[in-house]
């Protein structure tokens, strides 16, 4: 007997306004905590992947030789039938929805139990709520469940439901009541919710209990500039005096904040995403870099709590405009004001920094799950 599970990662959530799957749950993605469930799971002997096609390549990276990966179809039914074609060498298929991370081993191990009895099972918890129709009736709720996944078939089955089915459903049980096969309705958990909205993730968080958070150190240096009229400007804050080298406005403050934001989220540092050798970067404002770096991190589930910079310099003097450099990296990064620290040195006229030779600076920053 050979039992395997889809884990469907291919829809774009556009309820949550982004890709959900996607989103940071606890130190991991949100698709990882399903796709970890079933893997680890003793009694499923293969896995498939069925995620977007734009992030394929990505999917496959993160998952290796662990599972299969394809790409998804235009609907949820498309993208199962996608996923239960790889399985055609399976007695037993559990589909489960990605967005589904809090699935327990015991919700699996019921499904299979049930599903090798009756042919087709499926989890569903009772609506709690009170229901009306939009024009105020009661509706009776005594017999009614609110579906979950995973659902359970034999493979052969679902094939089948999918190859004859002419009916456009929501779920694979729905599919297999359209040739004639009865499931059977197990109880299922409350936990076992599909995260639909943010409110969502944070329920999910709260139940875990845990979330994750992240520091990355920034260092950049830049030497003064022999171009008298080249521009002086340190945490986007222009000065008076002559301007730093460099392939952008060479704002080193803002270079140790892009450093500490895309390394605190393992992206890469500034020379990965602004190269020195691309022209489009010649002279550009370096806020432009920590708004992009921001972007990125907010991408990949990430954002940023808190900024703590120094710089190290004998001139200019930072300080007196520390506010303005505060204002401009809290307007950059997404978070307030107070959560922006902005600290000055001297070289103690020691060293490169000291001959007023150059400007350093370093930077710390904290993300948080977005």
């Amino acid at each position: 007997m050979r039992i395997g599970a889809v884990i469907l990662a291919a829809g774009r959530g556009a309820r949550f306004g982004g890709d959900k799957v996607r989103a940071r749950l606890s130190g991991k993605a949100v698709w990882r905590w399903s796709f970890d469930a079933f893997k680890s799971h003793p009694k499923i002997d293969k896995l498939v992947v069925v995620c977007p096609a734009d992030l394929l390549d990505r999917y496959r990276e993160e998952i290796g030789q662990q599972a299969i990966v394809v790409e998804g179809g235009s609907s949820r039914q498309e993208s199962s039938w996608i996923g239960v074609q790889q399985l055609s060498d399976c007695d037993l298929t559990l589909v489960h929805d990605a967005a589904r991370p809090l699935v327990t081993s015991d919700l699996i191990d019921r499904v299979i139990e049930e599903t090798l009895q009756t042919g087709a099972a499926g989890p569903a918890v009772s609506v709690v709520d009170t229901l009306r129709t939009r024009s105020g009736e009661l509706v009776d709720r005594s017999n009614l469940v609110a579906m979950q996944t995973p659902q359970g078939a034999r493979t052969a089955d679902l094939l089948r439901a999918h190859a004859e089915s002419k009916e456009l459903v929501t779920d694979d049980l729905a599919l297999l009541q359209s040739i004639g096969i009865k499931p059977a309705i197990i109880e299922g958990e409350p936990q076992n919710f599909k995260i639909t909205t943010e409110d969502d993730l944070a329920k999910a968080r709260g139940i875990i209990g845990f979330r994750e958070t992240r520091t990355g150190l920034g260092y950049d240096v830049h030497r003064f500039s022999s171009d008298p009229t080249r521009p002086l400007v340190v945490g986007g804050v222009l000065f008076s005096g002559t301007g730093l080298e460099g392939h952008s406005d060479a704002d080193a403050l803002l270079h140790a904040v892009v450093d500490s934001i895309l390394g605190a989220a393992s992206l890469g540092d500034i020379g990965v995403h602004f190269p020195n050798t691309d022209p489009q970067w010649k002279d550009r404002a370096s806020i432009e870099f920590v708004k992009y770096a921001t972007e990125l991190i907010y991408e990949a589930g990430w954002k940023v709590v808190n900024i703590d910079a120094t710089v190290i310099a004998e001139r200019p003097k930072v300080m007196p405009q520390a506010a303005e450099i505060r204002s401009q990296i809290a307007h950059a990064v997404g978070c307030p004001f107070e959560s922006v620290s902005v600290k000055a040195t001297t070289n103690e006229k020691l060293g490169s920094i000291g001959r007023t030779e150059g400007l350093a600076a370093f930077a710390v920053a904290t993300l948080t799950e977005a």
